[in-house]
């Protein structure tokens, strides 16, 4: 029996002594026990994270575009509707002759309502990516658009304005080298109406050179 115990001591310690050779991972080189585990990667990214402070300054931004959205619509809708609805008739008239003035007499202002009315249906439409640009302050692609288009918007107002307030010009002053009288002596309202019309126009012109700053604003990176 103490043979047997004998051999199995010397197998027990034949173990551990095999779990310690040196065995070849196939380029010749010793491995002691266990190979260690492989060293934990750790993904960087690059990629610039918003910050807070960045986020609520373009939503500010975006809130006061749409303001201002909402002034313009009202100043060019307004422009459109006064010149639209203006006319007068005098109160003398003769057998042959009726003394009677309406927008639609002057081509410049058929111009000059048409352009305020689709600067006005356009800005109405802009609403939704307005309140996209609230929503999403980092979305470039709705704020581009908008730029693009307010520029051309501007642009029509300020032509369709200043040739609606020559006309205006001419109706208040005449001219003496063209002989061309002045008519509002006699039609006075219906200068106010064209007057107050062309300043409502103008200030959708301002409201839309506010609007393209605000939005280069809002596109500038932080």
């Amino acid at each position: 029996m103490e043979s047997g115990k004998d051999g199995e001591v010397a197998a027990a310690a034949t173990v551990p002594a095999e779990s310690k050779r040196t065995r070849s991972n196939g380029r010749g080189k010793g491995i002691v026990g266990d190979a260690p585990p492989p060293p934990a990667t750790h993904v960087v990214s690059t990629k610039a994270a918003p910050l807070p402070n960045a986020a609520g300054w373009k939503k500010g931004v975006a809130i006061l575009d749409f303001i201002l959205r909402l002034g313009a619509i009202g100043a060019a809708l307004g422009a459109a509707g006064i010149m639209g609805n203006n006319e007068q008739i005098l109160p003398f008239f003769t057998q042959f002759l009726q003394f009677h003035a309406q927008w639609d007499d002057f081509i410049i202002f058929q111009f000059f309502v048409a352009a305020n009315a689709a600067v006005g249906g356009f800005l109405i439409l802009s609403l939704p990516f307005s309140i996209v640009c609230i929503v999403r302050p980092f979305a470039i692609g709705p704020r581009l658009l908008l730029v693009i288009f307010d520029i051309v918007m501007m642009a029509l107002v300020m032509a369709t304005a200043s040739s609606a307030a020559a006309i205006v010009y001419l109706a208040h002053n005449g001219s003496e080298d063209a002989n061309w009288m002045a008519i509002c002596q006699q039609f006075t309202d219906f200068c106010q109406g064209t007057s107050l019309a062309v300043v409502s126009s103008f200030a959708a012109a301002v409201f839309l050179i506010c609007l393209i700053v605000v939005s280069s604003l809002a596109l500038k990176r932080s």
